[in-house]
């Protein structure tokens, strides 16, 4: 609770955190932004200052719409114990429906498939505008493929180093943010000063009449790059627990004003330079609005807040992941915690997953303006998905009425992003959309897979640990069976009614009597609360059979050797169980016995009798299951006593053989 306390206060320090943290993505679209809209005219002698104005309005309109009202007025309310994202969200919710699960399979895809686009457009962006400038005696080449090299070189030490956590770096963050929108904010007002007609944009109107103006040669379809606006809106509700709502609420209103200056102040050039022939090698609007002596200072600046905004996307991708995993999403990954902060986590895997596609994706693209014109297309899926669990949600709050409402209104409106982003596919967006279906493949083999083991797994498979109590009692006081450990632990996923695989009692009475002097059964349940971590003893009225229930919250670790310790050392407090003398150790008065766990590793039988499109499910995810992390890996057990027992998994009606015996 006093984390919550501390992270829910809003302070100086806390809304400069938040600068760095949450703000890197929609902060750094002001390098690309403007500059997709003059591609869509047709370069800059096309862009016409009422296509300007019009464009500014859109961006201006739909930052007001999606990213204020949507997200920081709406969805920041959706918060799940002071976390929000898509998965907080659908943990929220999806009691109220089972359908959920498909639009919170599908956002989270797309989201994560996003974040592979991200790091790459924003630092290619930045790194652009050293083309040609002056560091003394060195000019940086005007060759693209330097540029290239420059940004892979980027992502490479900024994946690299994420293995040691961003805590001493990440305190840099805020300020180097604050440093960006300053800069942006103060560039872009200089520049409005000598075409104040620019702030006709304000009007929604200006917007209504270039999506169907003549000069707007894209028409509808201009939305796609407009939306690039505010791609970073849903990675600012995912932030949320990090830094807290009200830091948020506070920091919003300065980082939206700099935004809004720095896109007036674009247009105000583009306006004056409208047929300008004194404009040569234009590339960028955002690069050219720059005075000539804070150009450089400038372009380093906004690179560092393009490492910051692909920082903020790639720590976001393991948060996600993490999530999807306690919520039995994703198959089980390692999970480390490289620094002390709160929130560092690191997933190896996903690193150098994200690597390998960002730095490919880079190689695939080359140039920014390329990148742009398959950005945003998965994002507009994610947001379209959060509006339909936002549903859900605004329905135990407010009237129905008005919760239906509002989803329309939104769902028209990112729909219409959605149709306009659509055309992007012809032109990259396919990449977007591949990387998302191979995420959401996974995501569906291993939740369905999931699914169908439960509904298909026979009754028979399960008995009752009460019907075997006394068994296990009296073999842990024969001591004519040698001791195989002080502590047998088992991961049991207890049922109700004290149900659990029968496969666990065969472990231990048949294949090779097993004797302990405790038996341990131990069920570990994700709950919707994300910081929860408590537990429920059931002696089952004996001092050797033990069932515990560990409670974890779905952003908890899992590690079970630590967990069962402090349950031992608990319970010998409460003379519940015996005190467990070793004659043998390095550790004076330990009272904690050898600890022995038992991993029991499921197989497909070909006893299984299920459809075959069942059965491929079944099989792809026992695949994933055996090519991601092990039990022993996830439940923490790398330095502890594990042994690992193959058993059939056996689905669905059994086939009856029956041997006839030849005389």
């Amino acid at each position: 609770m006093q984390k919550n306390n501390l992270r829910n206060k809003l302070s100086v320090a806390g809304v400069l955190v938040t600068l760095g943290i949450v703000y890197g993505d929609i902060g750094t679209s002001p390098l690309y932004v403007m500059n997709a809209i003059v591609a869509d005219a047709g370069g800059l002698q096309k862009a016409t200052p009422d296509y300007i104005i019009g464009s500014i309005s859109l961006i201006f309109w739909t930052l007001m719409l999606v990213t204020t009202v949507k997200y920081v007025l709406i969805a920041l309310r959706a918060d799940n114990n002071g976390e929000g994202g898509i998965f907080a969200l659908y943990a929220l919710v999806h009691k109220h429906a089972r359908w959920l699960m498909v639009p919170a399979l599908i956002g989270g895809a797309a989201l994560l498939a996003d974040g592979t686009l991200t790091p790459a457009v924003t630092v290619t962006s930045a790194v652009e505008g050293l083309k040609g400038q002056d560091f003394g005696r060195f000019v940086f080449s005007n060759d693209q493929n330097v540029v290239v090299l420059t940004t892979i070189i980027i992502l490479l030490l900024l994946f690299t180093i994420q293995r040691f956590g961003t805590a001493t770096i990440g305190k840099a963050f805020g300020p180097i943010m604050l440093l960006w929108f300053a800069l942006i904010g103060t560039i872009g007002f200089v520049n409005m000063l000598p075409n104040l007609e620019v702030l006709k944009a304000l009007s929604p109107v200006y917007a209504v009449k270039t999506l169907f103006s003549p000069t707007n040669k894209a028409g509808v379809f201009i939305l796609g790059s407009v939306f690039l606006a505010t791609t970073g809106a849903e990675a600012l509700y995912s932030d949320m627990g990090h830094v807290g709502k009200k830091n948020i609420y506070a920091s919003w209103p300065f980082v939206y004003g700099m935004l809004t200056l720095s896109y007036f102040g674009q247009g105000a050039w583009l306006i004056r330079n409208y047929h300008s022939h004194a404009v040569s090698g234009f590339a960028n609007p955002f690069f050219a609005v720059i005075p000539a002596q804070f150009k450089l200072f400038v372009i380093i600046v906004a690179t560092l807040a393009a490492i910051i905004a692909s920082q903020a996307l790639i720590t976001g991708s393991f948060t996600l992941v993490a999530e999807a995993i306690r919520l039995k999403i994703l198959p089980r990954m390692v999970i480390k915690y490289p620094s002390t902060e709160r929130g560092q986590i690191y997933l190896g895997n996903v690193n150098w997953l994200l690597c390998l596609v960002t730095v490919g994706v880079t190689l695939y693209f080359r140039t920014s303006e390329h990148m742009e014109a398959a950005y945003g297309l998965a994002i507009t899926v994610t947001m379209l998905m959060t509006t339909l669990l936002l549903h859900t949600y605004l329905e135990q709050k407010i009237n129905r009425l008005v919760a239906l409402l509002i989803t329309l209104f939104f769902g028209s409106v990112e729909i219409v992003f959605f149709i306009a982003s659509v055309v992007k596919f012809a032109h990259g967006g396919y990449v977007t959309v591949l990387i998302t279906c191979l995420i959401l493949s996974v995501m569906a083999i291993w939740f369905y897979g999931n699914k169908i083991r439960d509904r298909h797994e026979s009754e028979r498979e399960y008995v009752s640990l009460l019907a075997y109590r006394n068994q296990l009692v009296e073999l842990s006081a024969d001591e004519t069976v040698p001791l195989y450990a002080t502590n047998l632990v088992y991961m049991a996923k207890m049922k109700p009614g004290h149900m659990i695989k029968r496969s666990m009692l065969y472990s231990i009475l048949d294949k090779r009597p097993k004797r302990a002097r405790v038996y341990w059964f131990v069920t570990v349940v994700i709950t919707d609360d994300p910081y929860t971590q408590s537990y429920k003893v059931d002696m089952m009225d004996t001092k050797s059979v033990v069932n515990v229930t560990l409670y974890l919250g779905f952003r908890r670790n899992q590690w079970i050797n630590v967990y069962i310790r402090q349950i031992i050392q608990d319970l010998m407090r409460e003379k519940k169980i015996d005190y467990q003398q070793q004659r043998y150790t390095t550790i004076p008065d330990r009272h904690v016995g050898d600890f022995r766990f038992v991993v029991l590793r499921e197989l497909l039988s070909p006893a299984t009798n299920i459809s075959n499109w069942e059965r491929l499910i079944i099989g792809a995810r026992i695949w994933l299951q055996n090519h991601t992390a092990s039990p022993i890996q996830w439940f923490g057990l790398e330095f502890s006593d594990v042994s690992i027992e193959a058993v059939p998994l056996i689905l669905g009606k059994r086939y009856h053989v029956k041997l006839k015996q030849i005389k």
